[in-house]
């Protein structure tokens, strides 16, 4: 074992070669049975490296560590600065490896096994101001192929107008079959104008479209099969999905990233843009204007109303950002060096 000062003289190789033969056999068999990638593997061993440096300082052996160690461990690291989900990771690591040292009956119990690190805050989502959701989903590039330009309105114009999820959005069929219902996708109904979603966990909503969304959802319509030849025109006949790639076949979640985070920035948008960020923006402007929560988490999908009370604090953020850019006396502002004002203050009641 290395004298705790030491330790952080030795390379990483020098510190990983130094733990105990437990500690060693162990990333040995999460490197051979597991398959870690190296990355993680040496963050395993960095892991472990940064307990057996505890345990010493400590005065205690590795495998005889007790759960008042392991939170007086994580207390430690969090009044050094490390971050919640940091150290909800370290724990992780070190709650795997006590797992699999009881297996091997070389500790009685799992001390990390009931050790939970600080809470985790949960962030705000991130939303589009309504500005910028409206000049996003309004933008049209005229130098684009028209074919590209009118599936990729027409996705901005639905993210935007439903919320949906971005596999909800490229499980959308253009139109019901058999298979439909039975592989779990959904489809738009336009005459009624709305789009039948298949949610998580296998759950069903169905969402109205907005006039603007309908639109561009036509226009792509218009030319989804006829914009392309050959064998892609041929795939895209036989293919049921709503969005398609430029072989007929249907657009990948992760195509829908990529285009949209361009689009964001065809459109002069400062800030990244991805189809999560127009879920968010969708609902917070939603309980803006209307202030229904029940409705903004059925459109949602969520099965709890406490995920959707999310956007009530985003909706306080904002209107404290108004409040904060709009109002007179918003700022602190020092008082002035004088006397008591001549005048009395005004006595009318609140409006």
């Amino acid at each position: 074992m290395v004298a705790p000062g030491k330790a952080e003289q030795l390379s990483f190789e020098e510190q990983a070669a130094s733990l105990p033969e437990a500690a060693r056999d162990y990333l040995e068999h999460v490197r051979v049975q597991k398959r870690l990638a190296q990355r993680t593997h040496t963050l395993y061993t960095l892991d472990l490296i940064r307990l057996q440096a505890m345990a010493a300082e400590a005065g205690a052996e590795l495998l005889a560590l007790q759960p008042a160690h392991i939170r007086r461990f994580a207390a430690q690291m969090h009044s050094q600065g490390r971050s919640a989900r940091g150290i909800a990771l370290i724990l992780s690591g070190w709650r795997s490896f006590f797992r699999w040292a009881a297996q091997q009956d070389l500790v009685p119990f799992n001390p990390v096994e009931g050790v939970r690190g600080p809470k985790v805050p949960k962030p705000l989502p991130k939303a589009l101001g309504v500005d910028d959701a409206v000049q996003l989903a309004s933008y049209r590039n005229a130098d684009a192929d028209p074919w590209s330009e009118a599936r990729d309105a027409a996705m901005t114009e639905l993210l935007y107008s439903c919320g949906l999820r971005v596999g909800e959005l490229v499980g959308l069929d253009v139109r019901p079959d058999q298979r439909t219902q039975a592989e779990g996708r959904g489809w738009i109904d336009l005459e009624a104008g709305d789009a039948h979603v298949q949610g998580k966990g296998g759950k069903r909503r169905i969402v109205p479209v907005g006039a603007a969304a309908l639109q561009a959802l036509r226009r792509w319509l218009a030319m989804r099969s006829s914009g392309l030849a050959g064998a892609a025109q041929l795939a895209a006949r036989q293919e049921p999905a709503l969005f398609i790639g430029r072989r007929g076949v249907r657009l990948s979640g992760q195509s829908v990233w990529a285009r949209l985070r361009q689009r964001g920035h065809q459109a002069g948008l400062a800030s990244g843009v991805h189809p999560h960020v127009l879920r968010h923006s969708f609902a917070s402007h939603m309980l803006q204007s209307s202030g229904d929560l029940r409705a903004v988490q059925e459109l949602l999908g969520h099965s709890s109303i406490s995920t959707t009370q999310v956007y009530t604090r985003l909706d306080f953020q904002h209107l404290a950002q108004a409040y904060e850019n709009a109002h007179p006396r918003a700022h602190r502002q020092e008082a002035p060096a004088q006397g008591p004002a001549s005048d009395p203050p005004d006595q009318a009641g609140d409006d």
